[in-house]
C-alpha cells in the first residue's frame, strides 16, 4: 500500500518524509543535534552557561587534562580514517633534517656566511654540503609515486613526511612532481610549523602529541628512509630500529642515507663491541648513498619489478 507523507510535520518539528524512511536510521547524527542546539533560545542563565553545551562541542572541557585519554583516542582515529577513505594502504616513509638547504638555495646560504665567525661559517659550510640529500629524497619519493603500485584498491608505498621544510619538503616536492600525492604529518611547535607547500592538502594532518604522530609514521610504513638529521630524526630512527630489533614491529627496509655522517656522530660497530647490541642487530641498517640504492633494496625485499 502506498503510503503519502506529503505535507506532514512529525512532533520533533522534521518532515515526516524523513521520518518515514524504511530503515533509516531512528537516532539523529551529533551533527544535526548541535543544530538542534543551535535553534534553541540561548538568552537564560541556564543556557548560556558553559556547562549546558554539548560535551563534544566544548572545547574547553576537551581540553582538560583529564580528557587526555579522549585527545590520545581523537589523534589516533582522525588520520587513520581519513588515510583510510583516502585508499592509502602502505606508505614510504622519510626522516631527515628540517635545515639541510635545498640545492638552489646553496649559493644564497654561502654568501651569506661568508662574513659569520669562521665556526659559524663551517656550519653553513656542511649543511650546504648536505644538500645532495635534499635532491637523492626527491628523487626518492619521485621514483616510488612514479611507479604507482595499487594492490587490491589501495595505494602502496605513498610518500609520507613530517610536512616541514628540507628533507621533508623534498620527499612530498617528489611526490607531487611525479604527479602524485603525499602525507605530511606536522607537529604544533612553540614556534611556527606550517606544512610545505608540496603536501597534499587532504592528507595534511597536525598532531600534538609526538607519541602518536610517531604511531602513524609506522602503522602503515613498508620501508622507512633515513637522512642526515638532528635530535628528532634520531629519535624517530632509534625507536624503529627497537620496534624491529625486539620484535614488535615486522622487518622492513631501514634505509640509511649517507654512511660517511652517520658513522661519524654514532659509532654503530662501538655498540656492538660494548655487547649492549648483537653484531646481528647492524643487518637491520640497509646503506644507501642515492634513490636507486634505496629502491633497488625496497624491491628486493619485497620482490618488485624495478
Amino acid at each position: 500500500m502506498a503510503r503519502d507523507n506529503s505535507e506532514v510535520t512529525g512532533a520533533s518539528g522534521i518532515d515526516a518524509e524523513d521520518e518515514a524512511q524504511l530503515g533509516d536510521r531512528k537516532f539523529y547524527r551529533a551533527e544535526q543535534e548541535a543544530d538542534f542546539a543551535d535553534q534553541q533560545p540561548q538568552h537564560t542563565p541556564q543556557t548560556a552557561h558553559p556547562a549546558y553545551r554539548l560535551a563534544f562541542r566544548d572545547t574547553d572541557f576537551l581540553l582538560r587534562d583529564e580528557l587526555r585519554p579522549v585527545r590520545f583516542q581523537l589523534e589516533l582515529m582522525k588520520p587513520e580514517m581519513l588515510l583510510d577513505e583516502a585508499r592509502v594502504g602502505s606508505t614510504l616513509v622519510m626522516y631527515g633534517s628540517a635545515r639541510i638547504p635545498p640545492p638552489e638555495s646553496v649559493e644564497i646560504a654561502l654568501a651569506g656566511a661568508k662574513d659569520l665567525p669562521a665556526d659559524e661559517r663551517e656550519v653553513v659550510e656542511r649543511l650546504a654540503a648536505k644538500s645532495k640529500y635534499y635532491t637523492e629524497a626527491y628523487r626518492l619519493a619521485r621514483a616510488a609515486t612514479e611507479r604507482s603500485i595499487i594492490e587490491d584498491g589501495r595505494r602502496q608505498f605513498v610518500v609520507c613526511s613530517g610536512g616541514g621544510p628540507s628533507i621533508m619538503e623534498a620527499a612530498n616536492r617528489g611526490a607531487s612532481d611525479a604527479g602524485g600525492e603525499s602525507i605530511g604529518l606536522n607537529i604544533v611547535l612553540p614556534h611556527e610549523q606550517a606544512p610545505n607547500p608540496y603536501v597534499t592538502p587532504y592528507l595534511a594532518f597536525q598532531f600534538h602529541y609526538f607519541a602518536l604522530r610517531k604511531m602513524h609514521f609506522l602503522i602503515r610504513a613498508k620501508a622507512v628512509a633515513v637522512f642526515p638529521g638532528g635530535f628528532g630524526t634520531f629519535d624517530e630512527m632509534f625507536e624503529l630500529l627497537t620496534l624491529i630489533q625486539t620484535g614488535k614491529m615486522k622487518p622492513i627496509p631501514v634505509l640509511l642515507f649517507g654512511r660517511e655522517f652517520w658513522t661519524q656522530v654514532i659509532d654503530f660497530d662501538a655498540l656492538a663491541r660494548e655487547g649492549v647490541i648483537s653484531r646481528r642487530d647492524l643487518d637491520l641498517i640497509t646503506w644507501c648513498e642515492t634513490a636507486e640504492d634505496a629502491w633497488r633494496a625496497i624491491a628486493e625485499f619485497y620482490r618488485l619489478d624495478r
